[in-house]
């Protein structure tokens, strides 16, 4: 599993035309699910997505949480985080979980967060999406759970 979290001044999805999501101060995060990930690794995940402290203080240092500033979510679920380009010079996404396991765990991931996050908003799970932000740095992390869970 990877999130790729950016730190955002404002963040919005939209598909067809239609705003899905949009937040202002705190994380986009695109999740990748891939095949093996589970429901304790999407907690510990999870878990390191809240607590992280990569928000600026008033002495512009990254030592805030996401809830010590009131931040939000937008939750972008994006299945070529799961991409293996090691060979040739097409990506392959065998390692991606199959469509309806990761729409669960998504689901799953997105209802976790916002158990402690006041304000969640999402992408739609599968469907093509456009993505607009303001990424505030820029800060951008990756969570993988091959180096934090296992």
């Amino acid at each position: 599993m990877k999130f790729l979290i950016q730190v955002v001044d404002e963040a919005e999805v939209k598909s067809e035309g239609r705003v899905l999501g949009s937040i202002s101060k705190g994380f986009l995060v695109f999740i990748g699910v891939a095949a093996g990930d589970t429901y304790e690794i999407a907690d510990k995940m999870t878990d390191k997505l809240l607590k992280l402290r990569i928000l600026q203080d008033e002495n512009g240092k990254t030592s805030l949480s996401l809830d010590q500033v009131s931040g939000s979510l937008l939750l972008v679920s994006q299945f070529t985080l799961a991409a293996d380009c090691r060979k040739g010079n097409r990506p392959s996404f065998t390692r991606a979980m199959a469509p309806a396991e990761a729409e669960k765990m998504y689901d799953y991931i997105v209802e976790r967060c916002r158990k402690s996050v006041e304000h969640v908003e999402t992408g739609s799970f599968g469907a093509d999406m456009k993505v607009s932000l303001v990424n505030d740095g820029p800060f951008t992390i990756i969570l993988d759970s091959d180096e934090i869970v296992r």
